[in-house]
């Protein structure tokens, strides 16, 4: 039977991303790429997951059940044809961190800057970055961001490094959420942009982020919209886009976002 439409799986999109494939199969997928928006989607999706788990999750990694895993991935036999002798094991060992992986994924995520993998087959890059970042933030737990609230100066001290990358002048004071506890600033980056994300931890809800990136999109008024079972608050001004996602109900997001935007305002 032709495989020219077939469907490719996640494991063949991966190979993919990694260049792994014969030229073959990778013109194949490139053109049902083309032809099935489902397909691009996850594609775009399985590119931009390109977090650095391996590293954020070694210490505890060690403690799972590699042997059994490994077991278990031993009995999934090799598929033929278009890979070399070498691609199953390379495979194997994707599967076997993605499951390993799985059994910690409650667990912090604690990088002092991180990158997130650029999305590509964009079609709005706006909603594009807040995607990515709503993919990311919804591993947070509130163990994730368990601990003590950093001191005023701690805080101030963060949050001058977002400053200095990215034009702004925050403040603890600008920053606050009320009744919500300022965590950590982080710096990560985005499509070789970067872009701060400022964690809270809720006591009602759970994890609550604002994140900025320059942007010159142009200003737009506060919209509100749903990713990865959160509410999104998101808007823009001339030089920088903002998002507060988090899991409490939207009148209260909204709220909120309403007090800090005129705070933040560059």
């Amino acid at each position: 039977m032709s495989t020219k439409h077939t469907i490719p799986s996640d494991e063949d999109l991966t190979a993919f991303i990694d260049g792994e494939l014969t030229s073959e199969e990778t013109a194949r997928i490139e053109a049902i790429v083309k032809e099935n928006e489902s397909v691009a989607e996850r594609l775009e999706f399985l590119a931009r997951a390109s977090l650095p788990f391996e590293q954020a999750f070694a210490p505890l990694l060690s403690e799972a059940p590699r042997e059994k895993l490994e077991a278990m991935l031993a009995a999934i036999p090799a598929r033929e044809g278009t890979r070399s002798a070498s691609a199953p094991a390379a495979t194997r060992r994707r599967l076997l961190g993605a499951l390993a992986a799985s059994l910690v994924a409650g667990i912090a995520i604690d990088r002092a800057v991180i990158v997130i993998g650029k999305g590509f087959l964009a079609k709005d890059e706006n909603s594009e970055w807040r995607a990515v970042v709503a993919d990311y933030i919804s591993l947070y737990t509130a163990e994730t961001l368990a601990g003590p609230v950093p001191g005023r100066q701690d805080q101030a001290a963060q949050l001058a490094s977002l400053d200095e990358k990215l034009g702004l002048s925050l403040s603890p004071e600008a920053v606050s959420l009320p009744g919500v506890d300022f965590k950590r600033a982080l710096l990560l980056q985005y499509d070789g942009r970067a872009l701060a994300q400022i964690a809270y931890l809720d006591p009602e809800t759970g994890p609550m982020a604002l994140c900025i990136v320059k942007s010159d999109a142009g200003p737009k008024a506060p919209d509100l919209e749903n990713r990865k079972g959160m509410n999104v608050v998101y808007w823009s001004n001339a030089t920088h886009a903002f998002m507060l996602i988090g899991h409490a109900a939207a009148d209260r997001m909204t709220a909120i976002a309403d007090g800090v935007r005129g705070r933040v305002a560059v």
